[in-house]
């Protein structure tokens, strides 16, 4: 018998790709609030170069974990549906599938259509992940050369003011003879 696509089919992958990025959706916004409060707790406007490196590392665990999660759903969903043998091969398979690097196990014919959509699901939120990241390493590296132009600036005024402060001791020495 040859395969046709459900409604079933096509519902239950919709539902699955919605609930995935809500829940993506969630993990970002919790990311970026996360980080914001870790950059915001030195008091200080200036981000260091630290906390700045910290802010990164907690953003890029966070979004390791949401994605984790939402791989959580799809295993749980092919454990209820009977479509893989294990829990552990569930979550291994939509891993897999998530990534696109795919595995040695195929869903049911009857599932089929979800060995394609999962990988869908996994692009947009792996594009939006890199988005956050993204933004967070733009932040971090404009403050960053901020304060490097603002020292290289501070330092060059500093040699200026004591140029001009020498050479007005050395002209006065001169006056004085």
């Amino acid at each position: 018998m040859d395969y046709a696509t459900s409604f079933e089919e096509v519902l239950w992958g919709i539902t699955l790709v919605a609930i995935t990025v809500a829940l993506h959706g969630c993990g970002m916004l919790a990311t970026l609030f996360a980080c914001h409060a870790v950059k915001q707790s030195g008091g200080s406007s200036d981000v260091s170069f630290l906390r700045g490196s910290a802010v990164l590392i907690l953003a890029s665990w966070m979004i390791v974990l949401i994605h984790l999660s939402e791989l959580l759903v799809w295993a749980l969903f092919f454990l209820w549906k009977d479509a893989m043998p294990s829990p552990s091969t569930s979550y291994y398979f939509a891993l897999m599938q998530y990534t696109t690097v795919g595995s040695a196990w195929n869903l049911p014919q009857r599932w089929r259509l979800l060995d394609g959509m999962l990988p869908i699901a996994g692009l947009m939120t792996f594009a939006w992940s890199t988005g956050v990241l993204f933004t967070l390493a733009q932040e971090f590296q404009t403050t960053q050369l901020a304060g490097v132009h603002a020292r290289r600036a501070a330092r060059r005024e500093a040699k200026e003011a004591a140029r001009a402060a020498a050479s007005t001791r050395g002209g006065r020495k001169a006056l004085e003879r």
